[in-house]
């Protein structure tokens, strides 16, 4: 097929799919070596095998048709692993709602952890995908005939699995279960690329004041320096180093050179003062700039780590029952809280996961159940309490 190039053809397109109840929708794209991603095709597809390949690197093509679609409310976007093609579409100014991820309903739905779109496809559709073309130079042009069928296939797949997993959801009841986790997709809040914000996505080690304050004023340097010379983070400064800028907090050349997971030579390079001048500026007021970290208040008790460990067997254990996804279920940090708190603020003691999981893990901490193995599977079973003697 060939690709929609002119601002023409993609309206007339995107007005063929208008009244549609849901369209799917793909994305190739490359950022291996820039901070933004650089969007080079988007694959549209919806019932009756209307679909186009669109290529966004066109010499004057306006993608404002594609992006009203994107918007508009009325039409579900099915995508498979949605995150990555959300954040392009959000970056664009059209995040795509409300949306479907087929991967997030595979997990709902006993097709295993963080299912990968061609398993999904081979398990459904009975059909098996050359993906040879996934890791070709997609800002090249002209593009083969292989990267072309490749990319439309997916859309053309996806269109196909979506009322299938659908179905299949609303057949166990299980619909509502991933209508939160596909909400939170969409929240910008989940995008945000504000450099002052970028230490959220880190984990901070001390919660001291002025380590947090040098925190912060590394993590968002690094941010600003990628965004403006559209370089991947890692290029710029790794991770580790943060932590001990901000734990050492180095406010000349010499005494950055003496840290360890700096690289050599970096005060002395365009990058090093700026750097420098970041964390001074920190350092007047790190009350005032450091950030704010809620801090778990709940003393944890020596015995909480082997809690923890019974809790992901029992997970494990009710994920298998309900063939779900345990990930979907809970997470470390989940039973984590659980194991210190019975009434911790998290999504696995609220609705449909305190039912499947949160209040046995309740339970299990209460001694009223018990785990066993049978075989080579682990049973939940109730404990029976012993009745006591009269004196």
């Amino acid at each position: 097929m060939t690709p929609i190039t002119s601002t023409a053809d993609l309206a007339e397109f995107c007005a063929r799919l208008e009244g549609q109840a849901f369209v799917a929708v793909d994305t190739e794209f490359m950022r291996e070596t820039t901070y933004w991603p650089k969007l080079c095709l988007v694959q549209v597809g919806a019932p009756g095998g209307i679909e186009a390949i669109i290529d966004p690197l066109a010499e004057g093509l306006d993608l404002t048709p594609l992006l009203d679609l994107m918007r508009d409310p009325s039409v579900l976007k099915v995508f498979h692993a949605a995150r990555q093609d959300v954040e392009i579409f959000n970056i664009l100014g059209a995040m795509p709602a409300p949306l479907f991820d087929t991967q997030i309903a595979g997990m709902a739905a006993g097709f295993g952890e963080q299912v990968a779109y061609d398993a999904l496809v081979r398990k459904i559709l009975k059909i098996e995908l050359d993906k040879s073309s996934r890791f070709t130079d997609w800002a090249r042009r002209p593009l083969s005939e292989a990267q072309t069928t490749y990319a439309l296939a997916d859309v053309t797949h996806l269109a196909a699995l979506y009322p299938i997993l659908r179905q299949r959801l609303e057949k166990a009841g299980r619909l509502s279960w991933v209508t939160e986790e596909m909400a939170g997709m969409v929240d910008p809040a989940l995008y945000d690329v504000d450099p002052e914000n970028a230490w959220r996505r880190l984990k901070p080690r001390r919660h001291t004041v002025k380590y947090l304050a040098v925190f912060r004023a590394v993590a968002a340097w690094r941010e600003r320096t990628a965004q403006q010379r559209d370089q991947p983070r890692g290029r710029i400064l790794k991770d580790e180093a943060i932590d001990e800028l901000a734990a050492q907090a180095p406010t000349d050349a010499d005494a950055m050179n003496r840290l360890r997971s700096v690289p050599k030579g970096f005060s002395g390079s365009r990058y090093g003062p700026e750097l420098i001048e970041a964390i001074r500026e920190a350092l007047r007021d790190p009350e005032g700039y450091a950030p704010k970290i809620e801090r778990d208040a709940t003393p944890t008790s020596p015995a909480a780590g082997a809690v923890v460990e019974l809790l992901k067997v029992l997970l494990k254990a009710r994920a298998e029952d309900a063939d779900v996804a345990s990930k979907l279920i809970a997470t470390v940090a989940d039973l984590e809280k659980i194991a210190s708190d019975d009434k911790a603020n998290t999504p696995a003691l609220r609705g449909w996961r305190r039912e499947a999981f949160g209040e046995d893990a309740l339970r299990l901490k209460r001694g009223e159940l018990a785990l066993v193995l049978d075989g080579t599977r682990v049973r939940v079973v109730p404990v029976r309490r012993a009745a006591k003697e009269p004196s």
